[in-house]
């Protein structure tokens, strides 16, 4: 299968190892990836902001820049969430309603394309180390992805899964939430973080860059209850590129 590879922000401007993981995933299963130069942000910003003419002007164009492609993959399951669930929204009434239905149709959060779309769970990866997942928001209740990203861990060599006590919580950070609602955002994180912090992983591993960004800042400044070294978070496709 060819494959377009949506990048977020967060992954272009502050984590490109991570697209190139996801990159090296894809190929090593057989498939073409290819990036679009063209593509910009998805929107998301704006349209929690409330401008939706804007929002909208990125989603047409969006639409325009992934025509034609047989599937869109992002590792990011908010992002994802924007295009699938949200584009048809802003677009319906407009000449653009039946594209941004019809992307919607062939976009695809990272773990879930691979679980759903190419019926893999096991990708021949290596990953010695005690980790805990946490669900991001969007992914979990937009997207309904929860069971695809565990099944792939436990498929990697040598990794042990555990869960946290608060699995479904949320991290705090929801884009500009965490901007206008500080004190409300660092006391989720404090639930989230200390949760996670809890299981005695090595890693948090999450398939949304901006919920690691929010999780990686209370860990560094309030490490684990036990005094020991704070787990460090991992992007679930960096997990998986890991070869045996």
């Amino acid at each position: 299968m060819k494959i377009d590879l949506f990048i977020p922000c967060f992954v272009d401007q502050m984590m490109p190892r991570v697209g190139l993981a996801v990159a090296t995933v894809l190929e090593r299963l057989g498939h073409a990836c290819e990036f679009r130069a063209a593509q910009t942000c998805c929107g998301q910003p704006s349209f929690n902001a409330g401008y939706w003419d804007e929002a909208r002007e990125v989603a047409i164009r969006a639409v325009a820049v992934f025509d034609g492609a047989d599937a869109v993959v992002g590792p990011s399951g908010s992002c994802v969430a924007m295009m699938r669930v949200f584009y048809p929204q802003l677009l319906e009434g407009t000449p653009h309603e039946t594209a941004a239905l019809d992307l919607a149709a062939r976009t695809f959060e990272f773990g879930e394309f691979l679980v759903k779309k190419l019926g893999v769970t096991d990708v021949g990866a290596r990953f010695p180390h005690r980790v805990t997942y946490h669900d991001g928001c969007h992914g979990l209740r937009e997207l309904r992805v929860k069971d695809e990203p565990r099944q792939l861990l436990r498929a990697v060599r040598d990794l042990e899964l555990v869960e946290c006590d608060e699995p479904e919580s949320c991290c705090g950070f929801g884009g500009l939430f965490s901007v206008k609602f500080p004190m409300i955002s660092t006391a989720m994180a404090e639930v989230k973080g200390g949760s996670l912090a809890r299981t005695g992983c090595d890693y948090i591993v999450s398939s949304d860059p901006s919920c690691q960004l929010q999780l990686d800042g209370w860990l560094s400044r309030n490490g684990r209850p036990d005094g020991g070294t704070p787990p460090r978070t991992i992007h679930l496709a960096e997990v998986l590129a890991g070869a045996e």
